[in-house]
Parts: C-alpha cells; sequence; structure tokens
C-alpha cells in the first residue's frame, strides 16, 4: 500500500471539467491496438522495474491513439500506438522519475536523434528506448514520404530539445517563469511528432507551405499547449503522490502569481479555455478557404485534443491513491462553456503571436 505524505494530500486539488466542443470518435480497432502495443513494448525490455511495466501496461496506448487519430489506417496507427508507448516510458523511467541530469539526457537525447537520422546501422550505445526508435524510424519508411519522415525527424528535434530543457529544471530547486514553461512543455510533451504522423497515419500529404502558414503553425503550436496543459490539469495530484513532481503549470502559476494552488488552478482553466477558444476561431478562419490535405490535417489537430481528453477521463494511469477502495476518478469531465471567451491575447510573449493570426473582424464580433 502506498502511504502518502499529509503535506502531498494536503496539495491535492479537485478534478475540473474541460470545454471541448469536438465531436468524439473512436477508431473500432482500440483494443486489439492495445495489445498488440503492449505486447511489443514487454518485448523492447524498454523498462527493467517489473512494477513501472505493469503501470506501462495499464496506460491503454491503444484507446489513446484510436481516439486521437480515429480516422488512421490500422498498420501506421499500430507503429503510432508503440511510438506512445516508447514516449511513456521514456517519460517515466528516463525524464521524471529517475531524476536524471540534463547532461545525461543530452547525451541519451543525441542518440535518439542520430537514430533517428540513420537508422540503418545499430550502435553498440543503444538504449532499449534509442533501439525501439531505431525500430519504428526504419517502419515509418513503409508509410511515409522523404518529405514526411524530415518533418517528423524535426519534430523530434523540437522533442528532445525540450527533454534536456526540463531535466535542467527537475535538477534545479526553483521553478521555471511561465513564460518559460510554455515553451518548455509543449515540446517536452511530444506532440511535435506526434502532430507531425497525423497525415501519415491518415494516408495523406500536406504541402510544405500549407504546414508553414503562420496560421496552421499557430493552430499545431495550440494544440501542443492544450493538450500539455490539460495534462497539467489532470495528471498533477499523481505526479505530486508518485513523484513528488511539482513541475506544472498550477505549481508555476503559483509562483508567479504568488498566490495558493486553488487560486492557480483558476487562472490554470481560465487560460486553457481561452486558447481553446482561440483554437476553435481560428480554425473555422482557415478552413474556410483549406481544401484537401489541409482541411483533415486541421480536423485531425482538434481531434487529438479530444481524444487525449477522452482517453484520459478512463485511463487507470491517472486514478488518484488512496485509502483502499477510495481510489479517486475524475467527475464531471466536460462542461459546456469555456471559463474565459476572450480573444485578447495572453500576456505570454512566447505565444502571443497565435492571436495575431486572427482576422480583425472575428475580434470585434467576440462578445
Amino acid at each position: 500500500m502506498t502511504v502518502v505524505s499529509t503535506h502531498r494530500q494536503a496539495q491535492q486539488l479537485p478534478a475540473v471539467p474541460f470545454y471541448c466542443p469536438v465531436p468524439s470518435v473512436v477508431h473500432p480497432s482500440a483494443q486489439a491496438l492495445n495489445e498488440t502495443t503492449v505486447r511489443w513494448m514487454l518485448q523492447q525490455h524498454l523498462d527493467t522495474d517489473e512494477l513501472q511495466r505493469k503501470r506501462l501496461a495499464l496506460c491503454d496506448f491503444g484507446g489513446l491513439t484510436a481516439s486521437t487519430m480515429s480516422y488512421g489506417q490500422l498498420e501506421p496507427l499500430t507503429l503510432m500506438a508503440k511510438f506512445h508507448a516508447v514516449l511513456f516510458s521514456l517519460d517515466d523511467g528516463v525524464c521524471d522519475e529517475a531524476f536524471v541530469t540534463a547532461d545525461v539526457l543530452a547525451q541519451e537525447t543525441s542518440r535518439i536523434l542520430r537514430a533517428v537520422e540513420v537508422p540503418a546501422t545499430e550502435s553498440p550505445d543503444d538504449s532499449p528506448h534509442t533501439g525501439a526508435l531505431r525500430l519504428l524510424r526504419l517502419e515509418l519508411e513503409r508509410y511515409a514520404s522523404r518529405q514526411q519522415i524530415r518533418r517528423w525527424t524535426d519534430a523530434m528535434r523540437v522533442y528532445t530539445s525540450g527533454l534536456v530543457w526540463e531535466a535542467s529544471w527537475r535538477s534545479s530547486p526553483g521553478l521555471p517563469s511561465l513564460n518559460d514553461y510554455v515553451t518548455l512543455w509543449m515540446r517536452a510533451i511530444g506532440m511535435a511528432p506526434s502532430t507531425a504522423l497525423i497525415e501519415v497515419v491518415a494516408g495523406y500529404s500536406v504541402p510544405d507551405h500549407d504546414l508553414e502558414d503562420p496560421r496552421v503553425r499557430a493552430l499545431t503550436e495550440m494544440t501542443w499547449t492544450l493538450v500539455s496543459w490539460d495534462n497539467d490539469l489532470y495528471s498533477r495530484n499523481k505526479e505530486l503522490l508518485r513523484a513528488d513532481d511539482n513541475l506544472n503549470l498550477i505549481d508555476v502559476l503559483c509562483q508567479e502569481l504568488g498566490c495558493e494552488p486553488p487560486d492557480a488552478l483558476l487562472e490554470a482553466v481560465a487560460m486553457r479555455d481561452r486558447v481553446m477558444v482561440l483554437f476553435l476561431r481560428l480554425r473555422e478562419q482557415v478552413l474556410s478557404d483549406a481544401d484537401g490535405g489541409l482541411r483533415r490535417y486541421l480536423h485531425g489537430l482538434g481531434q487529438f485534443i479530444r481524444g487525449h481528453l477522452d482517453w484520459a477521463s478512463a485511463c487507470p494511469r491517472y486514478v488518484v491513491p488512496g485509502a483502499p477502495g477510495e481510489e479517486t476518478r475524475p467527475e464531471g469531465w466536460w462542461k459546456q462553456r469555456p471559463a474565459d471567451d476572450s480573444l485578447e491575447p495572453l500576456p505570454l510573449p512566447t505565444i502571443a503571436w497565435w492571436w495575431d493570426q486572427l482576422e480583425v473582424s472575428s475580434r470585434a464580433t467576440t462578445g
């Protein structure tokens, strides 16, 4: 039985409902997808700790992938589920709970990147995570064009640089500024390589000039950020109890605003909802003149935000431990209206440019 400190119990916060008016859709192969992925994950020996292997086996990688990419073709969808398994294992076993230093993680992520860049030849220095990602990179060649592989490789650089930055803060006695944390976490959450696979899993291609449109770049970054903040909102209790981890949006807001966690929670929800409102409004504008692959990609971004929440609402990973029979799950997961529907930019330089992509007429009509 896990013994939880009184101090950490006192810092627990109630679950909050989420505003996400995107339809819920789940791929019919979720269960089979999960069974295949768990078997593969165990074969890769990503973790030596038996308890950690059992935790990962309960993460429902098939459910996560089937909910976030319900439109996917089965074989590349399986690759995506395996990729999720490696990221979760890397996050738990190397980044969050192993107290790894930034310099050690820089070495590991550099080897990962080299395996992604040149996957054909194994290295004696490969860790299990590097080896697994090497295999997935080779498998990716079956489904992705050279252009798509390049995009995914670039996205892996975004992700791994975020991991090193995250590790530097985990070894620091303090917390980053809110502006730095927002930048750090949208990178370290692993969403960059995940969204880079949306078109691959669905079997279409988006031209570079469409993805490089500042409006589309803003919507992509909003997706990374919403997933990262949503993760903070529903996982903070678990992270505090299991890993004593306070590198979290709410705790960063406590430092930034000089407030207590309940007040920071209200602020975090308002921030999150304001970005959700912006995402929906800007996506509507871009869809008005988009066609082909870009339309599918933009719908895929919304599906990822919604599917991630659908998965988290039921995943055993986020059950908060308590006395036997008193484990808690989130209730009242959805709400109909945002806490903040303003279309004014959040006062964060790293993301303020998102609001610049809105047409002036759209801002003028907001109530």
